[in-house]
Order: C-alpha cells, then sequence, then structure tokens
C-alpha cells in the first residue's frame, strides 16, 4: 500500500518530488510540516496557514489526550472540526513526549505507564490505545506508537527499544486495519528506529519494510548527537527504504537540515524550532539566522530578508520587530513566526523547483555559501 505518487528526480542526489493522495487534500512534496502540539500553531490562526499555502500540519497525541482530553475533542467531531482546520493532519503517537517529558516512565512489551507532567496522574498507553486516540483525533496520517532512545545508549539497550519498537509496530498495525474496516480513512507510518548502530538501522528498516505501510518514518535522530553523525545516519537510514513509500524525518526544522534531508531523498519532515525561535525573537533569512534582540538592529530599518516576499518583510522593519521583542509585545511573536514558516515554506518550494529542473545540488549549495559568507 502506497499514498505516494512520485515526480521528479534530481540526477545528482536522491532528492525528489512527489505528491502524497490524503483524505483531506493532496500535499505535494517535499514538504515541511508546522507543529501545531495542542492543536495550534503558536501565534499564528488557520488563515494564516492557509495564507502561507500549508496544507498538512502536526498535531501531538500526548498532550491533546491529556489536555483537554479526548472526551472534548470527540465532542466536537474530531480534531479538525475542534480546531477548525480543514486540511490534513498528521499526529505523533506520544512516544517521543513519553520519552521526553515524563518524569517516571516504565516500559513493558504491554505498552508504557508514565505520569503527566501537568498534574503527576498515571496513564498507561499501548500500542492499540495510540491507533484508537489518534482514530479519534480524525489523523489523516498517525503514528505508531515507539521507544525512542537518547544519543549514547548501549548497544543492549539500543536493541531492547527496538525489538519493543517492532513488537509495538505490529500490534499497531493490525489494529490500524481493524478500524479502517471500521470506517477509519487515515493512513499509518510505523517508525524505523535502532540509535547510531547500523545493524540495528538495518534490521528495523527490514521489519518495517516487511509490513507494506502506506509510508515509514525515521526517528530516533536529532536527539542530542553531533551534526556529521545526523547526517551519516539520515544517509544510512533513507538508502535502506523503498523508493515507493513517502519518508518522514521526523524533528527537522532548520534550513541547513532540510537542504540535507532533501538531497538524501526525504520526503517530509517537522519541527517546533522555527515558532520556537520566533517566540525568542530569532528569525530565518538568506544569510543566516539574525537575533533581534541584538542593539545593531535599534536603527535598522530594513525588512527582516530583503529576498523575503512575506506580508512582515513588506511591510515591518527589524527596528520595529526589535522595538516588539524588547517590550515583550505579543506582535512579535506572531510577526517572527509567520516569517520564520514562510521562509522555510518558500525554501522547500524552491528546491522542489531546483529538483523539477534537475539542479538541485547547486542550488543547496548556492543557498549554504551565501548563509557561510555572510556569517564569515
Amino acid at each position: 500500500m502506497s499514498i505516494f505518487i512520485p515526480g521528479s528526480s534530481d540526477p545528482s542526489s536522491s532528492a525528489r518530488t512527489g505528491t502524497l493522495v490524503l483524505p483531506h487534500g493532496r500535499v505535494e512534496t517535499p514538504v515541511f510540516m508546522p507543529v501545531g502540539t495542542n492543536g495550534t500553531v503558536k501565534a499564528l490562526t488557520r488563515e494564516d496557514l492557509y495564507e502561507i499555502g500549508f496544507d498538512l500540519i502536526l498535531a501531538n497525541t500526548y498532550h491533546l489526550y491529556l489536555r483537554p482530553g479526548m472526551e472534548v475533542i470527540e465532542g466536537a467531531g474530531d480534531l479538525h472540526r475542534f480546531m477548525g482546520w480543514d486540511r490534513n493532519l498528521l499526529t505523533d503517537s506520544g512516544g517521543f513526549q513519553v520519552f521526553s517529558l515524563s518524569p517516571l516512565r516504565n516500559i513493558s512489551s504491554e505498552g508504557v505507564s508514565f505520569k503527566s507532567h501537568i498534574d503527576g496522574s498515571s496513564h498507561v498507553l499501548s500500542p492499540e490505545k495510540a491507533v484508537d486516540l489518534q482514530v479519534s483525533l480524525g489523523s489523516d496520517i498517525q503514528m505508531q506508537l515507539d521507544v525512542c532512545t537518547g544519543y549514547g545508549v548501549s548497544y543492549r539497550e539500543a536493541r531492547e527499544a527496538l525489538d519493543t519498537t517492532s513488537h509495538w509496530m505490529d500490534r499497531a498495525r493490525a489494529r490500524w486495519e481493524e478500524r479502517r474496516e471500521g470506517g477509519y480513512g487515515g493512513f499509518f507510518f510505523p517508525i524505523v528506529q535502532g540509535n547510531f548502530f547500523k545493524d540495528l538501522r538495518a534490521e528495523s528498516a527490514r521489519r518495517t519494510i516487511e509490513t507494506d505501510p502506506p509510508g515509514i518514518a525515521i526517528g530516533g535522530l536529532s536527539v542530542g548527537e553531533p551534526r556529521e553523525v545526523y547526517q551519516e545516519f539520515l544517509s544510512y537510514t533513507a538508502s535502506l527504504l523503498p523508493p515507493d513509500k513517502p519518508r518522514y524525518a521526523m524533528g527537522i526544522g532548520t534550513p541547513e537540515y532540510i537542504l540535507e534531508a532533501i538531497q538524501e531523498g526525504i520526503d517530509m519532515f517537522d519541527c517546533v524550532f522555527p515558532t520556537r525561535n520566533a517566540r525568542n525573537g530569532t528569525v530565518f533569512t538568506r544569510r543566516g539566522s539574525i537575533a533581534l534582540k541584538k542593539a545593531e538592529h535599534r536603527l535598522d530599518f530594513m525588512p527582516i530578508d530583503e529576498t523575503c516576499a512575506c506580508k512582515v518583510c513588506r511591510s515591518y522593519s527589524r527596528a520595529y520587530l526589535r522595538h516588539l521583542f524588547k517590550t515583550k509585545e505579543i506582535l512579535c511573536s506572531i510577526l517572527a513566526s509567520y516569517h520564520n514558516l514562510y521562509f522555510l515554506h518558500r525554501l522547500v518550494k524552491d528546491a522542489a523547483a531546483a529538483i523539477r529542473e534537475q539542479r538541485f545540488r547547486a542550488f543547496k549549495e548556492d543557498f549554504l555559501r551565501e548563509m557561510r559568507d555572510e556569517e564569515a
């Protein structure tokens, strides 16, 4: 089963374009997905997201399950209706959040028990429950429950996490098929794990591919490893995956990492980085990121990026945005978040055009050279 229609390919790399066929419309790839953890992309309205051109955003099962709770979301119909979003939603299973946020968790073959980071209440999440929660959310793409491990764990720990993840994948896949027979229209993505051991990555990819999923996610990267290690294992893992499936690298959100992922044939990526950095006053430009709080911008009446066509760059100066940041005005977060997401969306669209014109590697090198020259 596949939901991916291949498009163009770049002769000098693994970069490619394509189309995802999803319940709430088609999505052109490569695609960056803004993160709407709590059912909202922070500081932006749905109209902002429509205006920029996003057709697929991410929400998080763990957070929405804990607050506002499934009774509220199911009362609205599903997450699309609750948040007023009529385009596609991908939902994370919550595995990474249990790994990173829960003060106490216990993993067994049956699932994971954890305490809420909000109020300390106890919960149990099984592979089947993660599927059911995402069905209730109305996810167009849902992720399996997995075990995420950090950089530097032992081979034994990585092996145990892989075995548990694979066991949970089989159970989640079976539950997803049951729910599909009951009328659920969303798709299921398993996750390749294996930490930073190539034999485990290869085994995880093989076991995942054997289930013939609609698409495949690459997990366990961007968890504290050096950049060169990230690049090596992204390239290695991507090379193991079949070309007829969409490939999703989780947690990638800087221009450099996005271009690296596209070069390796990754179709989908997401990260909180663009909006989190925006709220902290850091914005993207073709010449590298800039911190608006710096005194050098106090009398700088240029836009964030002279090459950017977003409404923020057309209407506001760095000096004004610095003033908003220094006075802690909410408008700074709104404008900076809009710009950062517009910038990444435009970057990905330009990369897709370069792939179609068979010049992606030159496009990437030119873009990164301009950033490095300015930063130097």
